[in-house]
């Protein structure tokens, strides 16, 4: 790990521009950044995110040391990864994990022959791992029971209203927004998030997340299957919550997103050329793949696959018109 050096300063100099951390990445295997860290993106317009082609990020979130923003490269056999703001330390250091490095996708046995070509086909995506528990929980929330467009718009206000300015150099950070710090979100009224388009449930579902965000985040030291097994004793946290959020937080390769609106009738298409399926046929076609039934989510997420549409839409709402 290197800093870049500070420019000399002098009586007559602008304003030092703030100095990044910086960290290549040796990469062990084939990588698309663009597929892997998409799942970090919630909605079309995430303030939080940003995709500047295939080959750079540049994410604005909260470290346990302060706010930061990162911008990763792939260039050719690593990834390099800048850093700015208090954070930038702890991110740098969390940066392999993020591309997954820690990630083991040779786990997967495809058998299926389509799942064998996606993993073929796929072979640059990994299973990132941001070990930023409430930040993937709050989200994952947003998204209950509701569409995906609803959902993003309901977090892109969220963090314009409550998030704060990413750090860094302009060219990399205007436009950026820290996601909300769990103590502004934990001392919000309930009402207070209804203009923003959400209704009482949710609301007091992330103030209660809120509250407990230091204990949540302490599930990062754990297995990935007790980090879900405790998400889904909390009030307003599911099975398709907890698996949301511990597949980016922590790399969960075996995490199924039970109750999903969709991925059934996409599991059922592709494993077993049925058009549709509730999530006990779906768990059933994921069996052989225990342990990695999240890994086999993600590749058909990414495939461009999807099962044949019969009936309306879930249609989207604005709860803060009600």
């Amino acid at each position: 790990m290197a800093r870049s050096s500070p420019a000399c300063s002098g009586a007559t100099s602008s304003p030092r521009r703030p100095e990044p951390t910086l960290r290549r990445i040796p990469l062990s295997r084939p990588l698309d950044l663009r597929l892997t860290l998409a799942p970090l993106r919630h909605g079309s317009f995430d303030p939080t995110i940003r995709f500047d082609g295939g080959g750079e990020v540049i994410r604005a979130t909260r470290t346990p040391h302060g706010p930061a923003t990162e911008r990763l490269r792939h260039l050719g056999d690593v990834v390099e990864v800048e850093a700015w703001g208090p954070g930038a330390e702890w991110l740098l250091e969390a940066a392999p994990e993020l591309v997954g490095e820690s990630d083991d996708p040779t786990a997967l046995r495809p058998a299926h022959p389509r799942l064998r070509e996606m993993a073929r086909r796929l072979r640059g995506l990994r299973l990132p791992r941001s070990r930023a528990v409430f930040e993937a929980l709050v989200p994952a929330v947003l998204e209950q029971k509701v569409t995906g467009l609803e959902a993003g718009r309901v977090r892109q206000r969220l963090v314009q209203v409550h998030g704060e300015p990413a750090p860094g150099p302009p060219e990399v950070a205007t436009g950026l927004r820290v996601p909300p710090a769990p103590e502004r979100l934990a001392a919000l009224p309930y009402f207070a998030f209804h203009p923003l388009g959400l209704e009482r449930r949710r609301a007091e579902t992330i103030i209660r997340l809120a509250r407990r965000a230091a204990a949540l985040e302490a599930l990062v030291a754990g297995p990935p299957e007790v980090a879900r097994s405790r998400l889904v004793t909390l009030p307003g946290v599911g099975p398709w919550t907890a698996a949301e959020t511990t597949r980016i937080a922590l790399g969960d390769a075996d995490a199924v997103s039970v109750g999903d609106f969709h991925m059934p009738n996409l599991v059922c298409w592709v494993l077993a050329d049925e058009p549709r399926g509730d999530d006990q046929r779906m768990l059933e076609l994921l069996e052989p793949y225990a342990g990695q039934r999240g890994r086999v989510q993600r590749l058909l997420e990414a495939s461009g696959i999807s099962a044949p549409r019969h009936g309306p839409r879930m249609p989207a709402r604005a709860i803060e018109r009600l």
